[in-house]
């Protein structure tokens, strides 16, 4: 009497282990979050390794220890003449970001009269212009030792002798800003290696301010491509740039300021993990039916 009523209080425990791992909840995905609670990602950056970066904008950037993007035109002799100072943003935590070497853009668009011949995009092949980024990848890795780094496409022109370039260099970066643009529409379809980008020029601190606060409202990505900051081309004046900093560093709750290579990678393992936890989950579904079946067979007999 005694091993039988041991057998059934084994075969009770076996029954109540299974029933209780098939109704538990299944597992599920966490939904996407930016660090620290964040509204939305906003990514900094400058264009060209121009002086007025080093004098103007990096200087405003450490003070509120907000940290950028300086995609680095490796040709450009303000890298060579000032590379102390490049370093130096990169060891602050800037990422220096690949803007090739000699900053090749299609001659045929519209008002590019000033792109050299030897450098119009319409004449270099997609295996010449690979070479060239890989280059200055390396040029790159020498300045700061980095391995991950982002790319920015000169004049965001995607063509080479008239064939796609950026699938042949997607696997050698985290993240592209491909596109005009400026603010992620939704997470859902955000790629970080096809990302749009504002270009302000001569804007307001209020406009400027208007497009991270309508990333915000979406939950999203701001991306901003500067090039002069209160001086060059394409210019920014200093006080509409610093009020835009102001407003960053101001609402730290609402706003995830970094590097664009960190904030592809967040995406990127944000992904991954909603990958995996999806993954569990079918596989949990699809052995659900196995251990109804065990349970049904496990209920104890009468003695």
């Amino acid at each position: 009497m005694k091993q039988t009523m041991v057998g059934i209080s084994r075969r009770l425990m076996i029954w109540l282990t299974l029933g209780l791992s098939v109704f538990a909840p299944s597992a599920r995905s966490e939904p996407f979050q930016w660090p620290g609670g964040a509204r939305a990602a906003v990514s900094l950056s400058y264009d060209d390794a121009l002086p007025s970066q080093l004098d103007n904008a990096l200087p405003a950037l450490n003070a509120l220890g907000l940290k950028a993007t300086f995609y680095l035109t490796l040709s450009s002799p303000i890298v060579s003449q000032r590379l102390p100072e490049w370093r130096r943003a990169a060891a602050a935590g800037h990422e220096l970001g690949n803007h090739t070497l000699f900053h090749p853009c299609s001659r045929s668009a519209p008002g590019r009269d000033w792109v050299a011949a030897h450098r119009d995009l319409d004449r270099i092949s997609v295996t010449q212009l690979r070479e060239e980024i890989l280059l200055a990848n390396a040029y790159l890795h020498a300045i700061d030792g980095q391995t991950e780094r982002t790319y920015t496409a000169p004049c965001t022109d995607a063509l080479a002798a008239g064939q796609p370039y950026l699938p042949a260099i997607k696997s050698d970066f985290v993240g592209i800003k491909s596109r005009i643009g400026g603010v992620a529409p939704t997470l859902a379809t955000l790629d970080p290696l096809d990302v749009s980008t504002a270009g302000p020029v001569d804007a307001s601190g209020a406009a400027l301010i208007a497009i991270v606060q309508e990333a915000a409202a979406k939950g999203t990505l701001a991306s901003l491509t500067f090039h002069g900051i209160g001086g060059d081309y394409l210019s920014v004046p200093k006080e509409a740039h610093q009020a835009l900093l102001q407003h960053l560093a101001d609402n730290p709750k609402l706003y995830w300021v970094d590097s664009f290579v960190k904030i592809a990678a967040h995406v990127r393992q944000q992904r991954e993990r909603a990958a995996a936890s999806a993954a569990a989950s079918d596989v949990e579904a699809a052995t659900q039916p196995q251990a109804q079946a065990g349970v049904g067979r496990l209920v104890p007999s009468g003695h």
